[in-house]
């Protein structure tokens, strides 16, 4: 079983030689053992085909996923002794930058920080292969098995091409594939002829900041966001823009990109099927505007952006650009950088927290960390009532003290301005 890589999986994976990992931290209250996440391992294998892939590539050099039958790709368990409730944060920072044997595979492995009563999971996918919200129910299924090793899972029906994915009215359309030749081959002509010099910013030291909202503040934010009928993802966009430009001021770009989940604009591809194309929205805030004015005016940008959204045209006119792929990788990498950061709300997370063997204390926000440009990158989720945040970045973009402050300016912007909204109302 095989399938070459798309255009967005290509990029992502680069030449295998550098990591672009994505990583899903849960903690777990209870006692669990070495033989049972190995079986439940062993199960989401079962489930999930591409679980089992490596990548090879053939005699023209383009990369496969490819399942081996012949050799079984056991998912590798890292063991290590838990000291302090940090260490999560630490071997997070080890992942990010531990490449995955690609040729043999899998593309997937799971760190263990383990003690008796508390244990922290460290989920770890190659971005090639998933994405944020698949790498959820991934870690949703795991914990199913890992309390009830009977559980019932399903079976994945794996994506095994392009027709998998686009209606074939639409793929077959001499139309749409005319038109979507045409823009790959502008967009590849245009990537030719701009002039990059290859010297990537040295990246120095990656670093993780993490933080919480309390119960009180993320439900405030919740009122705010229905009261003034814009969405949380829109509220926390006009923050962070707002929090870059008070704390890097001439610095700032005023722009940050936003992943939008494929699976909401292409039925075809669902919830559990494994998959790591995204769609991108860029927001930009209104310097006249006071917060919330903003953050109305952003919902309309973002919802004009959102209807003209269409999986089906920007994957085949990327899979008509593959030509062009490394002068878009070297853009991306040696490019200056124009954008403060990726912002991504992967919202609430629907995943129990209290299983008859043990209870799930919280889940932390995703991370992910690549070698194409500008590091920096938000992500946020909501767990048992509390908004998680995780700040990735690097010293050569932007200082550590510099991202503490912004740290602090995000909290203090949805503290007040939620306080204000609120006493308004009342």
């Amino acid at each position: 079983m095989k399938r070459k890589l798309l255009f967005g999986e290509r990029m992502l994976f680069g030449n295998g030689q550098t990591a672009f990992n994505v990583l899903t931290p849960v903690r777990i209250k209870g006692y669990i053992t070495a033989d049972e996440l190995n079986y439940s391992l062993q199960r989401i294998q079962e489930k999930h085909p591409w679980l089992n892939a490596c990548i090879k590539n053939d005699e023209n050099g383009f990369p496969w996923f490819v399942i081996e039958k012949e050799r079984q790709n056991k998912i590798p368990l890292r063991i290590v002794n838990r000291n302090s409730d940090d260490d999560w944060k630490t071997e997070s920072v080890k992942e990010w930058s531990t490449v995955f044997d690609a040729a043999n595979g899998p593309l997937i492995r799971l760190v263990w920080i383990k003690s008796d009563i508390i244990s922290d999971l460290i989920l770890v996918v190659h971005h090639c292969l998933c994405d944020g919200g698949a790498a959820m129910v991934i870690l949703e299924e795991l914990l199913q098995i890992l309390d009830n090793a009977d559980a019932e899972i399903g079976k994945e029906h794996p994506i095994n091409n392009l027709s998998d994915i686009i209606p074939s009215n639409i793929l077959n359309s001499k139309k749409k594939r005319i038109k979507a030749r045409l823009i790959g081959g502008i967009a590849t002509l245009i990537l030719w002829l701009i002039p990059v010099k290859k010297k990537a910013i040295d990246r120095k030291t990656d670093y993780l900041i993490h933080w919480k909202l309390d119960e009180n503040v993320s439900a405030d934010l919740i009122r705010v966001s229905k009261m003034e009928g814009v969405t949380i993802n829109t509220l926390l966009c006009s923050v962070v823009l707002s929090a870059f430009k008070q704390i890097r001021k001439e610095k700032a770009h005023n722009k940050i990109t936003c992943p939008v989940d494929i699976r909401r604009f292409a039925p075809e591809i669902k919830k559990d099927q494994i998959f790591a194309y995204g769609l991108m929205l860029v927001v930009s805030a209104y310097a006249s505007l006071d917060f919330i004015e903003n953050a109305k005016a952003l919902q309309k940008d973002i919802d004009k952006k959102m209807v003209r959204l269409n999986p089906y045209d920007t994957i085949m006119t990327m899979e008509a650009a593959h030509a062009s792929l490394s002068k878009f990788s070297d853009f991306l990498k040696y490019g200056k950088s124009t954008n403060d950061c990726m912002f991504s709300n992967l919202g609430k997370i629907d995943i129990p927290y209290q299983y008859q063997k043990f209870e799930i204390e919280t889940i932390f926000s995703p991370s992910v960390i690549g070698p194409l440009g500008n590091t920096t990158t938000l992500l946020t989720s909501t767990y048992r009532g509390q908004m998680d945040f995780s700040f990735i970045a690097s010293e050569g973009f932007i200082p550590y003290q510099e991202a503490l402050n912004i740290k602090d300016k995000i909290i203090s912007l949805i503290k007040e301005q939620t306080a204000y909204l609120l006493q308004l109302q009342s």
